[in-house]
């Protein structure tokens, strides 16, 4: 919901100008009455009885991660490797311009860095048989809405056709133990009037970006429905406007914002009062990986498709700014974009029942919390310190041992 031109220079650096047919992706799940849902907090208080990724079950564990080059991709494999797992990534290029798979160092930490496009599905089958891995995490994918405007074909044939390439690629495949597709909190059909969505509410987005996630999750079902004895267990993540230290991504709200205050301008916001689920990337990263342990732990009631979303629930785009200012102590100076701008759902939120009561998963950090936390990271690398050092703080803080 931000808007800003300019690109972000890099520590140190100065800027210069800146109801049709109903889909049940939870399938094997009945429908399930709407909460009320009480907040129960988060934040360095519950770390006593958070639940977490197993080290021991994590430890020598051949991962493989698509999309490890991208902000939730390097912040994954930073975790695998400090849980002490043998990271394999593919995925393309890092974006030019500084970004997390830079800033956090992860070329090093890992076992094999390949450069692959999901798209050549040869190509994956052939990567897949070579890395054997243990546990897959499918995180390529054309991330951005507005690109998605700009280049539908393209969004579609890598987070929908990409998926269908890892999926094959996984049939008959031995050894792997389970494996998590990353979709999106935008599958659901959105009609904005502000309910949490839950697991089997019908998907189906408006946008390229929203809806070629949402063809991703009916991928997925159809492949485990029809291939089910050629698969190992497989399962959907859903979360969205997951943010932390790292993201530089186009038209997103918190690079955008690092990006105006580093220029000297005011940050643009096309929709202040649009609502949504702000969450810290460790949050939703744990809970991917206790539903991979779930997964693999063959349990006949391992879910299908879950949610991952704040306790507070979602808020307003002014009010990130509200608590960002509160974390910093420098104002945010703002103003609302003129003219035409892209469709965006006003509201949006998730229910994360499911996935409390099945994996026992919650987040650590209330939102606010989240946002100083981002804020952190971000002033720590403006300040040309060490990032990374700053990244592995919060994890074991965060994923305790």
């Amino acid at each position: 919901m931000g808007g800003c031109p300019a690109a972000i220079p890099g520590p140190g650096r100065r800027t210069h100008g800146l109801r049709p047919s109903r889909l049940l992706a939870a399938d094997g799940h009945a429908a399930r009455p709407r909460p009320a849902g009480t907040p129960l907090g988060g934040g360095p208080r519950a770390l006593a009885v958070l639940v977490t990724p197993r080290r021991e079950f994590w430890r020598g564990r051949r991962v493989l991660v698509t999309g490890h080059t991208g902000f939730k991709g390097s912040w994954l494999c930073l975790l695998l490797h400090r849980l002490g797992a043998q990271v394999t990534g593919i995925g393309l290029d890092p974006y030019a311009g500084p970004t997390a798979f830079e800033a956090l160092r992860i070329a090093p930490l890992l076992q094999a860095d390949h450069r692959l496009d999901v798209r050549d599905g040869a190509a994956v089958a052939a990567m897949l048989r070579a890395a054997r891995p243990d546990l897959l995490l499918h995180l390529a994918a054309q991330p951005f809405v507005g690109r998605s405007y700009r280049e539908p074909a393209a969004t579609f044939a890598t987070n929908c056709t990409g998926t269908i390439h890892v999926l094959d690629a996984l049939r008959g495949l031995g050894g792997v133990a389970a494996a998590v597709f990353i979709t999106s909190d935008k599958v659901y059909r959105n009609d904005g009037a502000g309910r949490a969505f839950l697991e089997d509410d019908p998907l189906g987005g408006h946008d390229p970006y929203s809806a070629s996630k949402a063809a991703a999750e009916a991928a997925v079902q159809s492949w485990r429905a029809s291939f089910a004895a050629d698969l190992p267990p497989i399962a959907t993540a859903r979360a969205g406007n997951v943010i932390g230290g790292g993201d530089f991504g186009e038209q997103r709200i918190i690079p955008d914002l690092v990006r105006a205050e580093m220029a000297g301008q005011a940050l643009l916001l096309r929709r202040p009062d649009a609502t949504r689920p702000f969450q810290h990337v460790l949050d939703v990263l744990r809970g991917y990986l206790m539903l991979a342990e779930r997964l693999a732990g063959a349990t006949a009631d391992a879910p299908s498709a879950l949610n991952f979303g704040p306790l507070d629930g979602e808020i307003r785009v002014r009010d990130l700014l509200v608590h960002w200012q509160a974390a910093t102590g420098v104002p945010v100076a703002w103003r609302q974009e003129e003219g035409p701008i892209m469709a965006e759902a006003p509201r949006l939120g998730l229910d994360s029942t499911l996935a409390m009561r099945v994996l026992g998963w919650r987040p650590a950090l209330s939102t606010p919390e989240a946002i100083a936390e981002t804020a952190r990271w971000y002033a720590t690398w403006r300040a040309g310190a060490d990032a990374r050092a700053h990244a592995l703080a919060a994890i074991d803080r965060l994923v305790p041992a």
